[in-house]
């Protein structure tokens, strides 16, 4: 027999259940027009004075360095650089494996943020995957020229050849030229996959001329339909995922040119998860050194937020302390072992003639990024670009203790020598800088530099319960407004 019973009505007791809320990408209340025309305005319009007083230094070192550079190289020899019998890659390979870490946060930021929904990342990732392009192409040079007669660069493809010439596949020199070209290819389709919708609103902007041809061209029929969305975001999807792995495994296999040796300082399994730590470090603090300035000089603030910059020094600071670990770790092996050739090779990179390389090595590497800790650090812009720019210096200074010391003093003390970098090392390496820069500034003028679809996406109204949320908001819940350090939008 069933038994009715009934329920006393609930009494609202006023007690409401406090909600944070999450802080806003986009500030100021910011419509989606408004968006659209301040990501097409900066190449609209004219550029700022900022822009010319950047790109044509860069130029000319660009010219100078790499042009002139390897016109000398080709014509006279490698022999030009400072390499010796004993150091024979020198700073070559040390600018290498640098460009090469600088390239990876762009496809960190696009594909793993992408796929773990980190929505933070839309203001960011499309100039952080053009930073990664730029920075593969810098990386080439060193490589393909290091090789001395670069026309017979080709050899390095396993095509057969007449000269019977057979490629070594256990070579892990080898496997970095598939494992970067692989990675450069994909990127390259990742960061033109996603410009297509926004390089057809620019096109449809365009006056008729060449530039509305142009980027006609470019955006392959792009009209918005949802059938074109549909199969867009499908395929960004897979190359996201497609990408993820190339992440860890291109670092990863250029550690393999060090670990897979026997030589002493080398030789340790530590260097792959090291390597993409350092990595990561390298290229996130490239990203702020190139974007705070970028939004100062065409006035970002409301969609590169301090929200951004402050996760992007989280994450500084994270790899940082996983960067010091993996040192702390190198040293303890060394001297735990008890093997006379590895903590010899140590204390040479430490106490030897090299030792401010070191010294610098783990004061900027280690120690400047744990001011991160403080929330009023990660705040001040100043601090936060000057612990940018000492990261990129102290992952080059890494690279060279890593490679120099380590091949500066290796079995034989008869070989022993000091490694001097060349004029000619030097004027490659700074021009490479600024062909890095004269690329970045290029972008910015000509291509949109922030996602225009992902960002409005990034916004409140673009949430599909919006309006019901906003119509029949919870009664038992009290809405708490995020802490939110910004620019107010009348100094932006």
């Amino acid at each position: 027999m069933a038994s009715t019973s009934e329920t006393a009505p609930q009494q609202d007791t006023g007690v409401k259940l406090p909600v944070l809320k999450r802080e806003k990408l986009i500030l100021n209340e910011r419509s989606y027009h408004w968006i659209t025309d301040r990501i097409c305005g900066i190449i609209e319009n004219k550029q700022p004075f900022l822009w010319w007083l950047l790109f044509i230094p860069s130029v000319i070192i660009a010219m100078i360095g790499v042009g002139g550079g390897l016109i000398h190289l080709v014509s006279t020899g490698v022999g030009v650089w400072g390499n010796t019998n004993r150091v024979m890659w020198g700073w070559p390979i040390v600018n290498f494996v640098f460009w090469i870490g600088i390239g990876h946060a762009g496809t960190l930021i696009s594909a793993i943020l992408f796929l773990t929904r980190q929505n933070w990342r839309t203001s960011i990732n499309r100039a952080a995957e053009a930073m990664t392009i730029f920075a593969v192409c810098c990386a080439g040079i060193f490589p393909a020229f290091h090789v001395g007669r670069v026309w017979f660069a080709w050899f390095l493809a396993p095509i057969p050849n007449a000269n019977a010439i057979w490629q070594n596949f256990k070579s892990p020199l080898l496997w970095d030229v598939f494992a970067v070209s692989t990675y450069f290819t994909v990127s390259l389709i990742f960061w033109y996959l996603g410009m297509v919708p926004d390089l057809a609103t620019i096109r449809d902007r365009c006056k008729p001329g060449i530039r509305k041809m142009l980027y006609g061209i470019f955006a392959i029929g792009w009209r918005g339909g949802n059938r074109q969305w549909s199969h867009y975001e499908m395929a960004y999807l897979m190359l996201a995922a497609l990408s993820t792995p190339l992440v860890l495994s291109v670092h990863s296999v250029v550690s393999f040119d060090f670990a897979t040796s026997v030589v002493p300082g080398w030789h340790t399994t530590i260097f792959p998860p090291y390597f993409v730590a350092g990595a990561i470090f390298g290229g996130f603090a490239m990203v702020l050194t190139i974007m705070i300035p970028a939004r100062f000089i065409y006035g970002l603030h409301d969609m590169i937020t301090m929200k951004h910059i402050d996760n992007m020094a989280k994450i500084i600071l994270l790899t940082g302390t996983i960067v010091g670990y993996a040192y702390l770790m190198e040293l303890f092996v060394a001297f735990y072992s008890g093997a006379i050739y590895e903590m010899d090779a140590f204390k040479f990179r430490i106490a030897g003639p090299y030792w401010w390389a070191y010294a610098a090595m783990m004061s900027l590497n280690v120690l400047s990024p744990q001011i991160f800790w403080f929330k009023s650090m990660r705040e001040n812009l100043w601090v936060v670009m000057l612990v940018a720019m000492c990261v990129n210096v102290g992952m080059w200074f890494e690279r060279f203790v890593i490679i120099v010391t380590t091949l500066a003093r290796m079995w034989l003390p008869g070989d022993w020598k000091t490694f001097s970098p060349s004029p000619q090392d030097q004027m490659l390496f700074v021009g490479t800088i600024g062909m890095f820069l004269t690329l970045f500034l290029l972008f910015l003028r000509f291509l949109p530099c922030i996602n225009i679809a992902e960002v409005k996406w990034a916004k409140e109204e673009s949430d599909p319960h919006f309006e019901d949320n906003e119509a029949h908001a919870d009664s038992g819940a009290e809405n708490i407004p995020a802490y939110q350090k910004e620019i107010p939008s009348s100094q932006a």
